[in-house]
Protein backbone atom coordinates (compact mmCIF):
# COMPACT_ATOMS: atom_id res chain seq x y z
CA UNK A 1 0.00 0.00 0.00
CA UNK A 2 1.98 2.94 -1.25
CA UNK A 3 5.22 1.21 -0.76
CA UNK A 4 4.44 -0.27 2.50
CA UNK A 5 3.93 -4.06 2.71
CA UNK A 6 0.40 -4.96 4.26
CA UNK A 7 -0.65 -8.62 4.61
CA UNK A 8 -4.19 -7.31 3.16
CA UNK A 9 -5.58 -4.04 1.04
CA UNK A 10 -7.11 -1.56 2.81
CA UNK A 11 -9.46 1.13 1.35
CA UNK A 12 -8.55 3.64 3.61
CA UNK A 13 -7.11 4.13 7.48
CA UNK A 14 -9.40 1.87 9.66
CA UNK A 15 -11.52 0.72 6.26
CA UNK A 16 -10.13 -2.84 5.09
CA UNK A 17 -11.32 -4.53 1.92
CA UNK A 18 -13.33 -7.61 3.63
CA UNK A 19 -12.92 -10.12 0.73
CA UNK A 20 -8.97 -9.46 0.63
CA UNK A 21 -8.72 -9.77 4.32
CA UNK A 22 -10.72 -12.98 4.11
CA UNK A 23 -8.27 -14.16 1.33
CA UNK A 24 -5.19 -13.12 3.39
CA UNK A 25 -6.33 -14.93 6.60
CA UNK A 26 -6.93 -18.21 5.01
CA UNK A 27 -3.19 -18.32 3.71
CA UNK A 28 -1.86 -17.19 6.65
CA UNK A 29 -3.86 -20.24 8.67
CA UNK A 30 -2.55 -22.45 5.93
CA UNK A 31 1.17 -20.59 6.28
CA UNK A 32 1.04 -21.68 10.24
CA UNK A 33 -0.70 -25.03 9.72
CA UNK A 34 1.67 -26.46 7.39
CA UNK A 35 4.46 -25.16 9.67
CA UNK A 36 2.74 -26.67 12.87
CA UNK A 37 2.62 -29.95 10.86
CA UNK A 38 6.41 -29.89 9.53
CA UNK A 39 7.58 -29.04 13.21
CA UNK A 40 5.21 -30.60 15.43
CA UNK A 41 5.72 -27.54 18.04
CA UNK A 42 4.69 -28.26 21.57
CA UNK A 43 2.83 -24.78 21.94
CA UNK A 44 2.41 -22.61 19.34
CA UNK A 45 2.41 -18.21 19.49
CA UNK A 46 1.70 -15.69 17.39
CA UNK A 47 3.37 -11.81 17.78
CA UNK A 48 2.59 -9.11 15.50
CA UNK A 49 2.45 -5.26 15.38
CA UNK A 50 -0.22 -2.93 13.45
CA UNK A 51 -1.15 -4.42 10.25
CA UNK A 52 0.43 -7.62 12.13
CA UNK A 53 -1.45 -7.65 14.97
CA UNK A 54 -4.73 -7.47 12.38
CA UNK A 55 -3.98 -10.37 10.29
CA UNK A 56 -3.44 -12.29 13.36
CA UNK A 57 -6.60 -11.68 15.12
CA UNK A 58 -8.11 -12.41 12.16
CA UNK A 59 -6.84 -15.75 11.84
CA UNK A 60 -7.09 -16.03 15.94
CA UNK A 61 -11.17 -15.79 15.09
CA UNK A 62 -11.22 -17.78 11.56
CA UNK A 63 -8.97 -20.86 13.61
CA UNK A 64 -8.94 -20.65 17.44
CA UNK A 65 -7.60 -23.78 17.75
CA UNK A 66 -4.28 -22.56 15.94
CA UNK A 67 -2.62 -20.78 18.29
CA UNK A 68 -1.76 -21.14 22.47
CA UNK A 69 -0.75 -17.69 22.93
CA UNK A 70 -1.05 -14.29 21.10
CA UNK A 71 0.40 -10.83 21.14
CA UNK A 72 -1.56 -8.13 19.56
CA UNK A 73 0.50 -5.28 19.25
CA UNK A 74 -1.64 -2.14 18.49
CA UNK A 75 -4.33 -4.14 16.94
CA UNK A 76 -7.70 -2.42 14.99
CA UNK A 77 -10.07 -4.32 14.24
CA UNK A 78 -13.51 -2.01 12.58
CA UNK A 79 -15.39 -4.62 12.06
CA UNK A 80 -17.56 -7.26 14.14
CA UNK A 81 -15.60 -10.72 13.94
CA UNK A 82 -17.59 -13.75 13.79
CA UNK A 83 -15.56 -16.51 15.50
CA UNK A 84 -15.67 -20.57 14.17
CA UNK A 85 -15.32 -21.84 17.64
CA UNK A 86 -14.16 -20.97 21.55
CA UNK A 87 -11.50 -19.21 22.05
CA UNK A 88 -11.39 -20.21 25.61
CA UNK A 89 -8.17 -21.42 27.40
CA UNK A 90 -6.55 -19.17 24.30
CA UNK A 91 -3.80 -16.52 26.04
CA UNK A 92 -3.31 -13.52 24.50
CA UNK A 93 -1.70 -9.99 25.32
CA UNK A 94 -3.02 -6.58 23.54
CA UNK A 95 -0.78 -3.80 24.26
CA UNK A 96 -2.39 -0.44 23.19
CA UNK A 97 -1.16 3.56 23.50
CA UNK A 98 -3.32 5.65 25.26
CA UNK A 99 -2.66 8.59 22.22
CA UNK A 100 -3.03 5.98 19.32
CA UNK A 101 -3.97 8.09 15.86
CA UNK A 102 -4.26 4.77 14.40
CA UNK A 103 -5.76 2.62 16.74
CA UNK A 104 -8.08 4.59 19.18
CA UNK A 105 -8.51 3.48 22.47
CA UNK A 106 -12.44 2.44 22.00
CA UNK A 107 -11.39 0.56 19.57
CA UNK A 108 -8.87 -1.79 21.50
CA UNK A 109 -11.77 -2.02 24.13
CA UNK A 110 -13.88 -3.30 21.76
CA UNK A 111 -11.54 -5.94 20.70
CA UNK A 112 -11.17 -6.71 24.17
CA UNK A 113 -14.62 -7.02 24.82
CA UNK A 114 -14.79 -9.65 21.52
CA UNK A 115 -12.06 -11.93 22.60
CA UNK A 116 -13.32 -12.18 26.06
CA UNK A 117 -16.78 -12.93 25.11
CA UNK A 118 -15.39 -15.92 23.25
CA UNK A 119 -13.59 -17.03 26.23
CA UNK A 120 -10.15 -16.33 25.38
CA UNK A 121 -7.81 -14.83 28.65
CA UNK A 122 -7.12 -11.22 27.67
CA UNK A 123 -4.67 -9.24 29.53
CA UNK A 124 -4.25 -5.25 28.14
CA UNK A 125 -1.20 -3.47 28.74
CA UNK A 126 -1.62 0.50 28.25
CA UNK A 127 1.43 2.95 27.75
CA UNK A 128 0.67 6.82 27.28
CA UNK A 129 2.02 6.96 24.21
CA UNK A 130 0.76 6.41 20.79
CA UNK A 131 1.17 3.90 17.91
CA UNK A 132 5.00 3.25 18.75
Amino acid sequence: EQGAARFFRRTGEGVYDMDDLARATAKMAGFVKAHVEAAKPSAVFGLGYSNGANILASAVFAEPGLFDAAALMHPLIPFEPQVQGSLAGLRILITAGRRDPICPPNLTTRLEAYLRADGADVTVEWHDGGHE
